[in-house]
């Protein structure tokens, strides 16, 4: 950096574009769910196909757009491109509620359509985030940087999902407004994405990098066989696919099952959820004291135990003769969140630190697209195999409309507490290997 000023204007858009990326990436996570059963149907056959198709976008738009950008020695239009995309399909998202709205004929088309435009959300979002703006941060680290660069990257997904949780319930409110939630973080994606087009510089060592055609330097990132020579990643990679398959199967409804089984308002929920994230960031000094002494295999075995009772208080207490939606104070509840929450902060730190200690030097941008691979493309499309059929057969009710409608309940959490149990599987053997290498 230059000087001052450019210094200012690069950590602004570090944190600018990395928050706003974070919100954006929370309202598909934890408020999509609630918009499909508020505006559409209460029905997770509907958030089965989002999910699953969304992982797919992301996937292939994270390797496509990487392989773009390399190609033509340039970050800067692929992310200021992708974030005005992003923002626009964020608030054409929320238009979809019209599509339904009175009229029961057009519901499988509201459906296709939400479908359609998650896909769309996920594509440009991963297209500007995922593909551009992480490797923008890549190419614009140094020695004098690199700590604080690597401390956004480490804090971001945490405070993003703590501001989406309180702000977006209190945008949504009791009157379940989501085109306020989705204008305003889409409007602040758009704004962002046009500040790039002006101040965003690419790094001045950034080169053109072609290796053959487009399609064969797009592919070569899918060399499993290059993946399987690094067998303690491997194990990793795996631990993080079973943690987050099982994660998926609860997480993406916590919102509908306090909402519409438990009884609260999209609001109170923000700010129940988002106390018990404040309060799960504590998990981050025991974390990092085991991380700085090497004990990766023992925090992330306490992160998956935190995160087993956790789930457990939801599927045990989290039951409407347990709880009083009045009030946000329902300890049980409060508890419960919290212990998910400090199992899960926790176990994201660890994994995220294991694993790229463990990418080799050459290929980092190849290993982060396996990341993608394991993180999001195999658990968002498994996941949904074993939540939907949990739910149908045990939420289903009439609504008040006299149409059958499926509320996701304690049981999906009981069934989740032990599927988290599955994760020690392949911990056990990245511990084998870690023991091994060491």
């Amino acid at each position: 950096m230059k000087n001052n000023s450019s210094k200012l204007r690069f950590w602004i858009l570090v944190w600018g574009l990395g928050i706003i990326g974070q919100l954006c990436w929370n309202i598909e996570n934890q408020w999509f769910n609630t918009f499909v059963y508020a505006k559409i149907a209460k029905d997770p056959t509907i958030i089965s196909w989002m999910v699953a198709v969304s992982a797919i976008a992301t996937t292939i738009s994270t390797f496509l757009f990487g392989t773009m950008s390399d190609r033509k020695g340039r970050r800067k239009p692929f992310l200021a491109y992708g974030y005005i995309l992003w923002g626009i399909f964020t608030i054409l998202f929320g238009t979809t509620e019209f599509i339904a709205k009175g009229k029961s004929g057009m519901l499988l088309f509201a459906a296709t359509a939400v479908v359609l435009a998650d896909a769309l959300m996920s594509f440009f979002g991963s297209m500007g985030n995922d593909a551009s703006f992480n490797a923008w941060l890549n190419d614009m680290m140094n020695d004098e940087n690199r700590g604080s660069i690597g401390a956004a990257l480490a804090t971001q997904p945490i405070i993003g999902t703590i501001i989406g949780t309180i702000l977006g319930g209190l945008l949504i409110g009791s009157d379940d407004n989501y085109m306020r939630l989705f204008i305003a973080f889409g409007g602040l994606a758009i704004v962002f994405g046009v500040l790039s087009l002006i101040f965003v510089k690419d790094a001045d060592d950034l080169k053109v990098n072609k290796q053959g055609s487009f399609f064969s330097q797009l592919f070569s990132a899918f060399d499993f066989r290059e993946l399987l020579k690094h067998r303690e990643l491997v194990w990793v990679f795996l631990t993080l696919t079973v943690y987050f398959v099982t994660f998926n199967v609860y997480y993406p409804h916590v919102g509908n099952y306090m909402i519409y089984y438990l009884g609260f308002t999209a609001d109170d929920i923000g700010i129940i959820q988002g106390i018990a994230l404040i309060l799960g960031m504590l998990s981050v000094i025991p974390a990092t004291k085991l991380l700085n002494k090497n004990k990766f295999v023992t925090a992330a075995s306490v992160s998956v135990i935190l995160s087993m009772i956790g789930v457990g208080m939801l599927g045990i207490f989290g039951r409407p003769q347990y709880i009083d939606p009045s009030t946000i104070f329902n300890w049980p509840l409060l508890i419960g969140l919290f212990f998910f929450g400090c199992g899960y902060i926790m176990f994201m730190q660890v994994t995220s630190v294991w694993m790229k200690q463990l990418f080799p030097e050459e290929a980092k941008g190849q290993f982060e697209g396996f990341r993608i691979i394991f993180f999001v493309l195999i658990p968002w499309i498994v996941s949904p195999f074993i939540a939907n059929p949990i739910i149908k057969n045990n939420g289903e009710i009439l609504d008040s409309n006299g149409l059958t409608a499926y509320l996701p309940t304690h049981v999906l959490f009981l069934v989740s507490t032990l599927l988290i149990l599955a994760t020690f599987v392949p911990l056990f053997f990245a511990a084998k290997q870690r023991k091994t290498r060491s």
